[in-house]
């Protein structure tokens, strides 16, 4: 029986190297001159340095607009509070989500059970497993969801025939 899963993963080597960008282009700015301002990265979080908020915000627009050009969803981050550490300056901790959370698992499984196709959607861990007798339906699927789940970058792999 044809199926594929429903997932939602950022391409961690592409964040890497929009973080490596982002840090040669805050290392080379003239603004950021004399300043500790970096991005560090550790598995699923990231960590953003800066010498006040004004700089912390300017390190972020970096970051976001390095990850644009290397195709990276910017949905995937989840801010954290911005903390102090010493004297002006600050932190700030960004968690790259991975995974399709509980909720929108459920309302993955509602939209598949609503729209009356033929397919069955089951959560599998973090990614839902839709089945179907045809590959047609399955392919009606993956276009229904695209059109009504926007607020998660979602991608579709493990199709089998």
């Amino acid at each position: 029986m044809p199926s594929f899963d429903v997932v939602s993963e950022a391409n961690m080597i592409e964040v890497k190297n929009a973080i490596d960008q982002a840090n040669k282009e805050i290392l080379t700015r003239f603004d950021f001159k004399g300043s500790d301002s970096r991005v560090e990265h550790k598995e699923q979080e990231l960590t953003l340095f800066a010498d006040d908020n004004f700089k912390l915000e300017q390190v972020t627009q970096v970051l976001i607009s390095k990850m644009a050009k290397r195709n990276v969803d910017v949905r995937f981050l989840d801010y954290g509070k911005v903390e102090k550490i010493s004297g002006d300056k600050v932190k700030q901790v960004v968690k790259v989500k991975k995974g399709v959370e509980g909720d929108l698992a459920k309302k993955i499984v509602r939209l598949i059970k609503d729209s009356k196709m033929k397919v069955q959607a089951s959560i599998q861990g973090d990614s839902v497993r839709i089945t179907g007798a045809k590959r047609d339906d399955l392919q009606n699927a993956i276009a229904l969801l695209r059109k009504d789940v926007t607020d998660t970058p979602l991608d579709f792999n493990n199709f089998r025939d």
